[in-house]
């Protein structure tokens, strides 16, 4: 299998997809002054935040000038809750999503039926770009319910043109035997649970690569371009990144386009990317790594201004299209682990466990105290039917050499740490209990 994968007939592309960047830029504009006119008129918190920030809707005369307005964060939207972020009234919402909530109150996000149709369209464009067609089967394994991305994978998928199988996350037996005899050509799950797929095939007989799936749509948490080739590897797909969250829209904020797998190419036609640095909040030019922000050109039922993501990348050129990507999220400014002075992100200890002998890619960071210093345990499994007795000092060596800290590391046997059927809890931070 060629590492990219053909790209679509131009003719089934839609008119964003071809316009220029000029024409681009003219819509953007358009759609930014109604946006920032529609959360001021109708949001008091952004009547509040523009007037304490002496800006209005008509300083915006360009692009540029929305970096004068003031930032939305998961706290405004918490001090909000449930409805209080909302732009229209009750009676025309037609969805309600919502977060998790695990860490306080759950961030509430309301759609309107043009909502809808638009969140249908980008994701349809999602699945178009990572090569899925009209008439194919897609078996989506996100989680269905106040969780947006089972619903929104299949409401884009239908929108498409294609069959979906609601399979729903959780069961993974059965999941093995619906792909084995429905025979869909496209997946959408987390990449972790992709990897619990995967585990299941082969404990089942089954050689992964003989399944009829072609392409896996991936998201709902960081994952790195060495999950990338050891997921295309042993199931023989095209892996691409989808991108969303909800407090934006949902899955489809971005899409990698399986022609180039260059990164995420931002669907700047309903949604406007900036990055800041995230310790100053001041704006950062395109290619350099902050903290990503979205405003929403196109949302009826709950704008959002300069919504800080607190996910970080950069911004770089369009390739396969016009509008410009953004880089493989590398982790969270508010997931970063500092241990004794050093930065420490998930994502740069899953590279290292991936290109590790005889480990497999199923990890968890143990994070306590001794003493006065913070300690940080790597749990990683032994990878089946492979004995490699220096995989721990290998580990530990190019941890210590790739992200300069010291761990202990501790190999326990397959399967043996818990699975997810969703995002996957990487860290678990034990340093304050007792």
């Amino acid at each position: 299998m060629s590492r990219l994968g053909p790209a679509p007939d131009p003719a089934s592309l839609d008119a964003a997809e071809r316009m220029s960047r000029d024409e681009l830029t003219a819509l953007q504009l358009e759609r930014l002054q109604w946006t920032l006119a529609h959360a001021y008129r109708n949001v008091p918190l952004y009547t509040k935040k523009f007037d304490e920030a002496g800006v209005h809707p008509e300083d915006c005369r360009g692009l540029e000038d929305l970096a004068k307005f003031p930032c939305t964060t998961k706290e405004d939207l918490r001090d909000n809750y449930p409805f209080g972020m909302f732009a229209v009234p009750q009676e025309d919402v037609r969805r309600l999503h919502a977060s998790s909530g695990t860490t306080g109150k759950p961030t509430v996000v309301g759609y309107t039926q043009r909502d809808i149709d638009m969140w249908s369209e980008v994701v349809a464009r999602s699945i178009r770009a990572a090569g899925g067609r009209p008439g194919q089967k897609v078996h989506v394994a996100y989680g269905y319910g106040l969780f947006t991305g089972g619903l929104g994978a299949h409401y884009g998928a239908e929108r498409l043109g294609c069959t979906v199988i609601p399979a729903s996350g959780g069961m993974t037996t059965r999941q093995v035997q619906i792909i084995t005899d429905f025979e869909p050509e496209i997946i959408m799950v987390t990449p972790s649970y992709m990897l619990t797929l995967l585990e299941e095939f082969e404990r089942q007989g089954i050689d992964p690569r003989t399944s009829s799936l072609s392409t896996g749509i991936f998201g709902a948490e960081p994952w790195t371009e060495q999950m990338r080739a050891e997921i295309e590897q042993r199931m023989g797909i095209h892996a691409v990144d989808i991108y969303g969250l909800s407090e934006v829209i949902g899955p489809g904020v971005s899409s990698e386009c399986v022609e180039t797998k260059d990164g995420l190419h931002v669907w700047e036609d309903h949604f406007y990317p900036e990055v800041i640095d995230p310790s100053t909040g001041s704006a950062l030019p395109d290619g350099e790594h902050g903290e990503l922000l979205f405003t929403s050109l196109t949302k009826q039922a709950m704008p959002v201004v300069r919504y800080r993501t607190r996910d970080l990348t950069r911004l770089l050129p369009g390739t396969a299209r016009p509008m410009r990507r953004m880089e493989k999220v590398t982790g969270r400014s508010d997931d970063m682990i500092i241990l004794r002075g050093v930065n420490v992100f998930p994502t740069q200890i899953e590279e290292i466990v991936l290109r590790t002998r005889g480990l497999a890619p199923h990890f968890q960071l143990l994070l306590t105290r001794r003493g006065r210093m913070d300690h940080m345990t790597v749990r990683v499994e032994s990878a089946p039917g492979q004995d490699f007795p220096g995989a721990a000092t290998e580990l530990l060596r190019a941890i210590k050499d790739g992200v300069g800290v010291t761990v202990d590391v501790e190999i326990v046997e397959p399967s043996t740490l818990e699975r997810s059927v969703g995002k996957l809890r990487r860290v678990i931070d034990r340093r304050h209990d007792g």
